[in-house]
């Protein structure tokens, strides 16, 4: 088990984390444990190697001013020479606005894109390492070409590589891993988390059978096969999966349009399910899975999703609650979540703020990563214990855990 406690390499440089205007609330609870766990290590502060590893904060501030004309500058409020830093960006945070020409205009992905440049071009070249934490990774749906079409997600890890000089991306449960083979030289880290998902689910819901006459695991489309058996089998149960039928003959919003969801897959009568995809845009997708499972007479619905971007609003999930479709959404808070989502009784949040301090921790002491990425025997503890008195504890063995 990963221990955050128990890292003793030399740190490859001061720690530095930069959380963007997009992603400062996640910045500030990633802080927190690093500031904890540095200062229960009690290493000497007299040794060089370890000058500023004890600190209250290692946040630096950034900001991106804008002109009326909408151009922006980045600046940055101390020093960062020779710092091991980490930029934390959201580049899904819609909730953030600028003034342009008189309007007050929502930020989009592009915006808060150039924004990080633009704090990497006021590091000016002074820091020991650059590292990107960017959970939602920028442009990834478009990460592979059909005829005559932009191959977005590439570009912009090249360019942030080649040309900005970055060391390392960390994301979440990108939508195309296989779009690293932009950059095969650097460090790429897809970050999944089945852990954290089963984690939350075990926790609220007291009443759950896992075995496979009472729970199955469905994936909603074909890409998400593999998240699907994944999470079925680390629980022992069986997969169902339903594929999209579209209408090739039309293009709308740059994509031809489903006509129906069709299933693939054993009975569901009388079993609660778990849909698990990557994200939750508008929702009109998963909503419609639920819908036909509970056509089949699917007993509970439960919808996990790692990035909640709710792009259509709460309302349609608050209507599928009160008919009884869906019976709990889990997403992470590695992207912006509305304040309206706390008060749903739909709702539960998993909390990934720990597994990115822990990340940032080993990447910072050059210590393998291969134990946080691999939650195999982290989940079996969490899935016994949960067989054993149907609920979980926080910390069941007093490690760091996440």
């Amino acid at each position: 088990m990963p221990d955050a406690s128990k890292l003793v390499t030399v740190p490859v440089g001061k720690l530095g984390i930069i959380p963007l205007q997009s992603c400062t609330s996640l910045g500030d609870k990633v802080n927190q444990y690093l500031v904890k766990w540095r200062k229960e290590r009690n290493l000497n502060e007299n040794n060089f190697v370890f000058n500023g590893y004890e600190r209250d904060s290692y946040i630096i501030d950034s900001s991106c001013p804008r002109f009326a004309s909408g151009e922006a500058k980045g600046t940055l409020s101390e020093s960062v020479r020779g710092t091991d830093l980490y930029l934390l960006a959201d580049v899904t945070n819609y909730s953030i606005q600028y003034n342009l020409g008189g309007q007050m205009i929502p930020m989009s992905p592009d915006d808060h894109f150039q924004d990080l440049k633009r704090v990497i071009a006021a590091i000016g070249g002074k820091a020991n390492r650059l590292n990107i934490i960017m959970p939602f990774l920028y442009e990834s749906r478009q990460h592979k070409r059909n005829k005559r079409e932009s191959l977005d997600c590439a570009l912009a890890l090249q360019e942030l590589v080649n040309y900005y000089g970055v060391s390392n991306i960390i994301t979440f449960d990108a939508h195309d891993p296989r779009v690293q083979n932009s950059i095969p030289l650097s460090g790429f880290e897809n970050v999944m988390p089945t852990y954290q998902f089963i984690k939350c689910l075990l926790k609220n819901i007291s009443d759950l059978q896992l075995d496979k006459d009472h729970l199955m695991v469905i994936s909603p489309d074909e890409g998400a096969m593999h998240r699907a058996i994944y999470f079925a089998n680390h629980v022992g149960v069986d997969v169902g999966m339903f594929y999209k039928r579209r209408d090739y003959s039309k293009v709308v919003n740059g994509k031809n349009p489903i006509v129906a969801h069709e299933f693939l897959g054993d009975s569901v009568d009388g079993k609660d399910v778990i849909i698990i995809d990557d994200m939750i845009a508008s929702g009109e997708s998963m909503l419609d899975v639920a819908r036909q499972l509970k056509e089949r007479k699917a007993k509970r619905v439960f919808c996990l999703s790692t990035f909640g971007l709710f792009t259509a609003g709460l309302s349609v999930f608050d209507d599928a609650y009160n008919k009884g479709i869906i019976d709990k959404v889990i997403t992470t808070n590695v992207v912006y979540q509305n304040p309206e989502l706390f008060t749903r009784d739909w709702y539960l949040s998993a909390d990934m703020s720990k597994y990115i301090a822990i990340i940032i921790d080993h990447l910072n002491h050059n210590a393998s990563l291969s134990s946080l990425l691999d939650p195999r025997e982290r989940i079996q503890a969490r899935v016994n214990e949960y067989r054993e008195n149907h609920t979980i504890s926080d910390n069941y063995d007093g490690s760091a855990q996440f």
